[in-house]
């Protein structure tokens, strides 16, 4: 009894919670199965791994703020014409982090950007990167507060430690010049340092609606578009299908 208390405690300070909860039993099994020492060993250290992975891929999706969660499993590619599944299934492996490459979703409303930019972004969690979701306008919001608070180093630095912004609905929303000459000085920030999806229903020729300034939207242009991965979405609205959908099975129902 006391060596297994004195085992207890140096796992506890050694910081190896999985091996605490799980070594009786795992010694238990062993025994059973006749397995040596070194495949004890391993069997218990697989599971202080898998623990550890579960726990950091759970902090992640936290630390994301998604709005709501969405997986790529779950979208209906099949409806659209562009992009294929097969583009987008590959860049959830996740290559485009480790070169800090922009990804540019745009096309029309209700075409499922937003579900597909968050499903990337989900991906990203699960293998272990540092991902923060903003709607555009939120972002901007965030900015002109850090800026008047004379936080907008201490925010900047903040961005730099993630791996992934996404930044939804890029064009909803036109900002006033104050936040669109922040956005833009975000983004120049965060160029080849870490990783951006973007999401927007505007054309590249009309965002200056959005930014006001054509010099100041160009320039922006230049640094998203530099190496990105830009798909474009062309299909019929994933949300006019869930209604056609909803009414039909309403319609059904009503008849028995």
């Amino acid at each position: 009894m006391a060596e297994t208390l004195l085992l207890d405690s140096y796992l506890k300070q050694l910081r190896l919670p999985t091996f605490v909860r799980q070594h009786r039993a795992v010694a238990d099994d062993a025994a059973r199965q006749q397995h040596d020492y070194e495949r004890y060993l391993l069997a218990l250290a697989e599971l202080e791994v898998l623990q550890r992975q579960q726990n950091l891929q759970r902090r992640c999706l936290q630390a994301a703020h998604f709005p709501v969660l969405k997986d790529l499993a779950d979208f209906d590619f099949s409806c659209l014409t562009s992009p294929a599944k097969l583009t987008v299934l590959d860049l959830a492996r996740g290559s485009y982090l480790e070169h800090a490459e922009p990804i540019i979703l745009l096309g029309n409303p209700g075409l499922g950007k937003t579900h597909v930019a968050i499903g990337l972004a989900r991906a990203a969690c699960l293998q272990g990167h540092r991902v923060r979701f903003y709607s555009a306008a939120g972002l901007v919001n965030e900015l002109l507060q850090a800026q008047d608070k004379h936080q907008l180093p201490r925010f900047f630095a903040s961005l730099l430690k993630q791996q992934l912004i996404v930044i939804d609905e890029l064009g909803f929303i036109p900002f006033t010049t104050a936040g669109a000459q922040l956005l833009f000085q975000t983004c120049s920030t965060l160029h080849e340092r870490v990783a951006v999806i973007i999401t927007t229903n505007l054309r590249f020729a009309d965002w200056t609606q959005v930014f006001g300034d054509e010099r100041l939207t160009g320039a922006l242009l230049d640094r998203l578009t530099h190496h990105a991965h830009l798909l474009e979405f062309i299909g019929k609205s994933y949300r006019f299908r869930q209604r056609q959908h909803q009414a039909a099975h309403s319609v059904s129902e009503g008849d028995t």
